[in-house]
C-alpha cells in the first residue's frame, strides 16, 4: 500500500496548494491513505473551517501540534472529529484523541498516531516515548503510522529506532525543512525526519521574512501574516507491504507551483 503524507500547511496560501493538488497526487501515486500535517493552517494553529478544508481536499487524517490550542474554537471540533488528530502525549483530560484507525477501499486497517516531541519546546508535554509504548498494545490494526511533530532530529531519530519493527512509518514534522534522510530501518520502519511545508517558497517558515525578522531583532511583536508570492508542496510517500509488516521505501516529493 502507499501512503502519502504532507508537510505542515501553512495558512490561506498552503490551503490552496492543498485543495488544488492533494486529489491529483493521490490519483497520481495510487496513494491509500493521504495524512496532512496542518497545525499551521492558520499560521498559529487551526480553525474548524480550515480542518474541513483540508477534509474536503483529500485529507484522511489530519494531525497537529505544539499549536493545537492557539486556537481554542478546535477543542470542540476535536472531540466530533475522530480522524483529526492531537497529540497522544497530551494529557489525557485534553479534547480529542492521539490516534485513529482508518480502513482503506482495500480493506488495510492503518493506525494513524500524533506525537509531539518535547527537545526544545516552549513546554512540556507527557513522554513521546512512554505515550507511545502504553498506546500500542491496544492498537487493533495492519498497520502503524506515527506523525512526530518535533524540533530535534535526534529526537525524531530516536522514537523511529524505538518503534522499529513495531510500526512501519515514522515522518517527523514541525521544522518546515524537508530533510534529506528517508531510509528503510533494519526491522522494517520507513522513517524520514522532516517531510517539508506547503506554503510560499520565499518566507521564513511560511512567514513573510520581515515579520520574523522583526522577532529576531527584539522589535515589538506582530501577529504573523503568510508570506505572498509562490508556493510548494512537500512530503513523502511510504511504500509499504502490510502483510509482511514492513516499508519497502521511502521517497521524498516536493513540487512548486
Amino acid at each position: 500500500m502507499i501512503i502519502l503524507c504532507i508537510g505542515d500547511v501553512v495558512g490561506e496560501p498552503g490551503l490552496r496548494m492543498a485543495e488544488g493538488h492533494l486529489n491529483t497526487l493521490r490519483k497520481l501515486y495510487k496513494a491509500d491513505l493521504v495524512i496532512v500535517n496542518g497545525e499551521n493552517a492558520d499560521l498559529l494553529g487551526i480553525r474548524p473551517v480550515q480542518a474541513e478544508q483540508l477534509f474536503a481536499a483529500g485529507a484522511d487524517v489530519v494531525t497537529l501540534g505544539n499549536h493545537t490550542w492557539h486556537r481554542r474554537e478546535i477543542a470542540r471540533f476535536l472531540d466530533e472529529t475522530k480522524n483529526l488528530l492531537r497529540p497522544e502525549n497530551f494529557p489525557s483530560q485534553n479534547p480529542g484523541g492521539g490516534h485513529c484507525v482508518v480502513t482503506t477501499s482495500r480493506g488495510v486497517r492503518v493506525c494513524v498516531v500524533s506525537l509531539v516531541g518535547r527537545c526544545m519546546m516552549d513546554f512540556h508535554p507527557d513522554s513521546p516515548f512512554i505515550a507511545i509504548d502504553r498506546l500500542l498494545p491496544a492498537i487493533d490494526a495492519d498497520v502503524v503510522v506515527v506523525d512526530i511533530h518535533a524540533e530535534a532530529t535526534s529526537e525524531k531519530a530516536a522514537m523511529a529506532y524505538h518503534l522499529d519493527g513495531r510500526a512501519q512509518a515514522l515522518f517527523g514534522t514541525h521544522t518546515h525543512v524537508q530533510t534529506a534522510d528517508e531510509r528503510v530501518l533494519p526491522d522494517g520502519l520507513g522513517f524520514i525526519s522532516d517531510i517539508g511545508m506547503t506554503g510560499p517558497v520565499h518566507s521564513i517558515l511560511g512567514v513573510k521574512p520581515e515579520q520574523s525578522l522583526a522577532s529576531f531583532r527584539g522589535d515589538v511583536p506582530q501577529r504573523f501574516e503568510a508570506a505572498p508570492g509562490p508556493c510548494k508542496l512537500e512530503g513523502a510517500l511510504f511504500d509499504i507491504d502490510e502483510k509482511a509488516g514492513r516499508c519497502r521505501e521511502v521517497r521524498r516529493i516536493s513540487i512548486m507551483e
